[in-house]
């Protein structure tokens, strides 16, 4: 227990001291141009004062609020994605969060709507789910380096999925964007609370990912941080990212909204409810179009935690 403790020790001390992605530039909400010519070199982009400080509480709270329920379920904090780290949409019901007012309230932010109809050169993208992921205290590991799509493989591999070049000359790596997952920050990203940690420029990258035995220390630490609560982070689903170490006391939470392009579908599942999708602004109603349940018909909800070791797939949404 001493060794352990102390290796914590020497890790919270070398992430304070080293922790971070050099470079990091935090934009200005009116930096639209800006902010899409950054997120079409490295694959991201990070937006400070997305959310205002009352959209910031009522996310914080839903979040925690959503985070003790599901690890309730889990005592000995396996999780879903590693040792206490879970996915908000893996352990729903509906693979998605929209049956929550909070995740609702994150569909039509305007400058995201601004910067996705900037990346996507149209505002006829549509919304694919709503989840994110969230790490506890006791989270001392790496998530290894991974992306969010990939190629159809079948159908019980990549249900999610269905990109598949049968001439094996292109993948969805040599796409345009397809797919952006769009992560709001309820809590200032520091150099120990799990900041996620994101590759510039691996978003084209047919590479296969580097283990964690593999991967160099640079990667280790470059990590998207620090940036202040009401930030998004607005990724292509392609680019390598992982989870780090949350060495807090605190959770550390960061949910989210997906986002297809215009051109761009896979399989979905109805997320939202009829009702729910009415009280929407006209914009979101219109993205959120192929995931509404029909009118009369019930959303299952709930929570299950099924340990990542024991899944043989999962969907983009999951992570």
């Amino acid at each position: 227990m001493t060794d352990q403790l102390d290796q914590l020790d020497a890790l919270r001390s070398h992430l304070l001291t080293n922790n971070g992605l050099a470079g990091l530039e935090i934009l200005e909400p009116d930096e639209i141009e800006r902010a899409t010519r950054i997120f079409h070199r490295d694959g991201f982009v990070v937006v400070r004062d997305v959310l205002d400080a009352a959209q910031i509480d009522t996310l914080r709270a839903a979040v925690e609020s959503v985070a003790a329920e599901i690890v309730a379920l889990d005592p000995d904090g396996l999780g879903n994605r590693g040792s206490h780290r879970y996915s908000f949409g893996g352990s729903s019901a509906t693979r998605s969060m929209l049956h929550r007012p909070e995740w609702q309230m994150l569909v039509d932010i305007p400058v995201v709507t601004q910067l996705l109809t900037a990346i996507f050169g149209s505002d006829d993208y549509s919304v694919r789910a709503a989840g994110g992921d969230f790490c506890m205290p006791g989270a001392t590991g790496y998530q290894p380096l991974h992306s969010d799509m990939g190629d159809w493989v079948d159908a019980e591999r990549t249900p999610y999925s269905s990109f598949r070049d049968g001439r094996g000359l292109l993948t969805t790596r040599e796409l345009p964007t397809p797919y952006i997952c769009v992560n709001f920050l309820p809590i200032d990203a520091t150099p120990l609370n799990g900041p996620t940690r994101q590759i510039p420029g691996s978003q084209h990258s047919r590479e296969p990912f580097p283990t964690l035995d593999e991967e160099p220390e640079w990667m280790r630490l470059s990590t998207v941080c620090p940036a202040p609560a009401g930030s998004a982070q607005i990724r292509d689903v392609r680019a390598w990212h992982g989870g780090t170490p949350n060495l807090t006391n605190d959770v550390r939470a960061i949910p989210n909204v997906e986002f297809y392009a215009p051109w761009f579908r896979e399989p979905t599942l109805p997320s939202i409810s009829f009702e729910d999708h009415a009280k929407l602004s006209p914009h979101g109603r219109k993205i959120t179009r192929h995931i509404v349940a029909d009118s009369g018909a019930s959303l299952p909800t709930g929570f299950e935690v099924v340990p990542f070791t024991r899944r043989r797939h999962e969907s983009a949404a999951d992570r």
